[in-house]
C-alpha cells in the first residue's frame, strides 16, 4: 500500500484513564487514506530535546463519516506523555498505513477478539469492521480492575463483550487466559497484549481448533524495515514485524506451547 506523511489537527482529546489519551485526529487537508485494521501509524514528537524517532501507535478507529483517525495512547514514556498532552486544534504528523492487516474470516465463522491493556486498540477498529461486513464479533477484554477496562462503551456497542479483572471488580476475577469464553470453541480468535498473554491465548487457541492471528507489540524505531529494531524470529527466519507483521499467524511463529 502506498505510505503518506500526512499533518493531521487534534480534534479532541479525551483522558479516558489516568494513563491513556484518546486522540482523535483529522487530516489537515484532503481525506483519509486506505486504512485496514491491524496496521498502525508512526507519530513525530515535535519539539522534544531527547525524542528522535517517531512513535508507533496502533489504528483505534477509523471514522470515515466525519473523516476522523483515533488513536489511543498509553502514557509509556516521554513521547507518548507528549502524545497525551496534545490540545484541540494542536497539528500532528503522522506516517500511515504502516503493516499488514488481520485476516478476513470466512463467511458465517464464529470470531472472538481477545484485548488486553493497551492492546484492545486495534480490536475496536477491526471488530467494527466485521459487523460492517456481516460477521457477529464478541470481544473479550482484560484489565487489573474495571477502572482500567478500556472503551467498554464502544467495544459494547459493536458486539457482545466478556471481561476479565484480576480483582474481580468487573466480569470474571483472574488474568484474561483464565476466561472461561477462551475453553468454548471459536472459528477465529485474534488477539493483541503483552507477549505473555498472547502466548497463552494462542495455546488456548490451538486446543479449542481455533485459527488464531495476534498483533504482535515489538519495539519499532522506523516503521519500514531499516532500523532492524523489531525483528521476529519465525519459521521462515527473522523478519521485521513493522514490514512483515504486525499480525502474524500463530503457526508462522515460533511459540512453544
Amino acid at each position: 500500500m502506498k505510505k503518506y506523511i500526512m499533518d493531521f489537527h487534534v480534534v479532541e482529546n479525551r483522558h479516558i484513564h489516568e494513563l491513556y489519551s484518546l486522540l482523535i485526529l483529522k487530516p489537515a487537508e484532503g481525506t483519509l487514506p486506505e486504512l485496514m485494521p491491524g496496521q498502525f501509524v508512526q507519530v513525530s514528537i515535535d519539539n522534544s530535546k531527547t525524542t528522535f524517532l517517531r512513535r508507533p501507535i496502533s489504528i483505534n478507529y477509523v471514522d470515515r463519516q466525519n473523516n476522523q483517525l483515533w488513536l489511543l495512547v498509553r502514557k509509556a514514556g516521554e513521547g507518548t506523555r507528549a502524545l497525551c498532552e496534545k490540545s484541540a486544534r494542536d497539528t500532528v504528523n503522522l506516517l500511515l498505513p504502516l503493516g499488514n492487516a488481520f485476516s478476513m474470516p470466512g463467511q458465517g465463522a464464529s470470531v472472538l477478539l481477545v484485548g488486553g491493556g493497551v492492546g484492545v486498540a486495534p480490536m475496536l477498529f477491526w471488530g467494527a469492521e466485521l459487523k460492517r461486513l456481516g460477521f457477529r464479533p464478541e470481544f473479550l477484554l482484560g484489565a487489573r480492575s474495571a477502572n482500567d477496562i478500556l472503551e467498554l462503551d464502544e467495544f459494547t456497542g459493536i458486539g457482545k463483550v466478556y471481561v476479565s479483572t484480576e480483582d474481580g471488580s468487573l466480569g470474571e476475577t483472574g488474568l484474561i487466559t483464565a476466561n472461561t469464553i477462551l475453553s468454548r470453541h471459536t472459528d477465529f480468535i485474534y488477539c493483541c497484549g503483552p507477549a505473555p498473554m498472547m502466548k497463552a491465548v494462542a495455546k488456548k487457541a490451538r486446543e479449542v481448533g481455533a485459527t488464531c492471528e495476534v498483533s504482535l507489540e515489538n519495539m519499532m524505531a522506523c516503521g519500514l524495515g531499516a532500523c532492524l529494531c523489531c525483528v521476529e524470529n519465525t519459521v521462515k527466519g527473522n523478519v521485521c514485524v513493522c514490514t512483515e507483521g504486525p499480525v502474524f499467524n500463530i503457526n508462522e511463529l515460533t511459540w512453544q506451547d
